[in-house]
């Protein structure tokens, strides 16, 4: 074989292997799958809240942080993501549109929780870890840990603490809170109860097949963020709230999914030694304490204002994933459709205004020479 060949293979190789969280390669993700189906099925035997997530999160977080090769492919992340959204879809009913216009009350309570929060996480690693602004700056916004690992790296700064801080807050989030939820109201669905409907036909099938495969074409087109899981979510809460069909993605299928994306959650670990890390992971859980404590604070404020339930608002306010955060609700019975679209709106804020304030506030004052004593 020339060394054109070889070149050519190699690029072809690499085209395949790219888009893996963690090591690249699909014995690599087959092990991540077992380790985090072991994980999943050991919570579920202990009944612990969000089981087949959080025990895959978990298992996987430390056999990456034990140096094992483990990785999951984001384009299998991404059908996955489908899957949810279609089941989060299901979840939507005519009395939510009751509640809607109280959303934009609790959505400029958000806004101010966004603010509150990255300010304080900022004064967090900034005065008391000593980190570079770049890098505290990114690592403090709430927003969506791959947009603010990209636009970080972007902007010069540190992207491997960037997204250690930002995996940590998402672990963090999506351990305490259903863990809170457990002790304070002492049971949790399962993933089965969740997705427990009638039996499908094959026009219930059709239904959801299309509500997936729709609903994801047309958000990726408009590159609408965590588009894969929220245009799918969008079509199928559409089709439901019109009374086409009441079927979800089978229990089954919906634990894969999550255990493919807890332990997505947990190769973002790879690479990351304890005792090199340790700072870094201790700030972002400190963070992640911060930031749920505004949370449940904005709240309290968002509930006083509106109206709504305090425990709908404070999911919808909690510093986790979209994904993440979506599926805790459904767990706990929360307004699904309240909970992810709060969340989408958090992303979309923190993105383009968070980048823009950074860009003509932060980066010229970075520029100029510290003042003279």
């Amino acid at each position: 074989m020339s060394q054109d060949d070889k070149q050519r293979v190699a690029e072809e190789r690499a085209k395949r292997l790219k888009g893996f969280v963690g090591h690249t390669g699909w014995r690599y993700f087959a092990l991540a799958m077992v380790i985090g189906g072991i994980g999943g099925f050991a919570f579920h035997l202990l009944r612990m809240p969000l089981a087949w997530m959080m025990g895959a999160a978990v298992f996987c977080t430390v056999a990456a942080m034990s140096g094992l090769p483990v990785g999951v492919n984001n384009r299998v992340r991404q059908v996955m993501m489908v899957i949810l959204g279609v089941l989060l879809g299901s979840g939507f009913s005519p009395q939510m549109l009751e509640h809607m216009p109280k959303w934009a009350v609790t959505m400029v309570v958000l806004v101010a929780m966004s603010v509150a929060s990255a300010a304080s996480v900022w004064w967090l690693l900034r005065r008391r870890g000593g980190y570079d602004a770049r890098t505290a700056y990114f690592a403090a916004m709430p927003g969506g840990l791959n947009e603010m690992v990209m636009l970080g790296s972007v902007y010069g700064a540190n992207e491997r603490t960037i997204a250690l801080m930002h995996a940590v807050r998402i672990l963090t989030v999506v351990t305490v809170i259903p863990f809170f939820y457990r002790l304070m109201y002492g049971t949790v669905s399962s993933v089965f109860q969740a997705a427990a409907a009638p039996s499908h036909s094959l026009r219930d099938v059709a239904i959801l097949i299309a509500c997936g495969v729709v609903g994801a074409l047309i958000a990726t087109r408009v590159r609408m963020p965590a588009g894969m899981m929220f245009g799918p979510m969008l079509a199928s809460g559409i089709v439901h709230l019109l009374g086409w069909t009441a079927s979800k993605p089978p229990g089954e299928l919906v634990a894969f999914a999550q255990v493919i994306i807890g332990s997505a959650i947990g190769c973002r670990f790879v690479g990351a030694v304890l005792r090199e890390v340790a700072r870094d992971m201790v700030y972002g859980f400190l963070a992640a304490i911060l930031l749920i404590t505004v949370a449940v604070a904005f709240a309290q404020l968002g509930h006083y204002l509106s109206g709504l339930p305090t425990d709908d608002i404070a999911l919808s306010y909690a510093p986790g994933g979209f994904a993440e955060m979506s599926l805790v609700g459904l767990a706990l019975h929360a307004d699904i459709a309240m909970v992810a679209t709060h969340h989408l709106f958090r992303i979309f804020a923190i993105v383009f205004v968070g980048s823009w304030f950074f860009r003509r506030i932060v980066a010229p004052r970075l520029r100029q020479p510290p003042p003279m004593p």
